[in-house]
């Protein structure tokens, strides 16, 4: 997995030798995978300037086009997977057949696929019982796996503020009553559980992280891309 941004240098020379160097080691992999994350960060518009920040952009994007060409040429099974956000910033060349020549369009999820991303990033926290993750996915319907992932986490530490606080307001009580340390210790959790308020108290800060605009943005180059058969990964 390659980190679009992390190719990317102050000197451009080592970052085409960066990219050079990703498609060697796969070529000695063989049969591998690359994965580019944030493909747009390196794959963008070829700017056409003549000054130093343009033109080495592009040469990035030419050495891409280049090691991409010499894959194919030389039939090695190295198969390359990009993903985006902004698939609007792609230069086209690169979505010619015999480069990245599928489209993946990965809309946001289901209600079926909200339920499983909260167990699955709930699976090891004390949820309470009367907790109904399948009714918080049903009323959640246009966010994110990050927009549930923040909700999850925020309800946990929504959950550690109490029960520190509760702690806190028993430490005083037990000294002002002198109660003995051993009995202090014996006492239990006063929140042992994530709480339903917690979520919903969680749910009034969330982060939507994808818009609307996004979401429209995504769907009509899918519908356009698609008549051309064009491809690369997007989420």
């Amino acid at each position: 997995m390659c980190q679009g941004p992390e190719l990317l240098t102050m000197s451009f020379s080592e970052s085409e030798a960066q990219v050079r160097d990703i498609f060697e080691k796969a070529r000695a992999a063989a049969p591998c995978v690359i994965f580019f994350d944030e493909l747009d960060s390196i794959a963008k518009f070829r700017s056409g300037s003549t000054g130093d920040a343009g033109g080495g952009c592009d040469r990035v994007l030419y050495q891409f086009h280049t090691e991409m060409d010499s894959m194919n040429a030389e039939q090695q099974n190295v198969f390359v997977i990009g993903a985006t956000n902004r698939p609007d910033h792609i230069d086209p060349a690169l979505l010619r057949p015999g480069r990245l020549d599928q489209l993946i369009y990965i809309p946001l999820p289901d209600e079926k696929s909200r339920l499983s991303i909260l167990k699955a990033t709930l699976r090891k926290s004390p949820v309470a019982p009367d907790v109904d993750l399948a009714r918080l996915a049903k009323n959640t319907p246009g966010f994110s796996g990050a927009d549930l992932t923040f909700i999850c986490q925020r309800a946990a530490k929504l959950a550690i503020r109490e029960s520190i606080g509760a702690n806190i307001r028993k430490e005083r009580e037990w000294k002002d009553a002198a109660y003995d340390a051993e009995e202090q210790d014996d006492e239990d959790d006063p929140v042992p559980f994530i709480m339903l308020e917690h979520f919903v108290e969680a749910a009034k800060y969330r982060c939507h992280l994808v818009s609307d605009t996004d979401i429209w943005r995504c769907e009509a180059f899918a519908q356009v891309f698609i008549l051309y058969s064009p491809s690369f990964a997007l989420y």
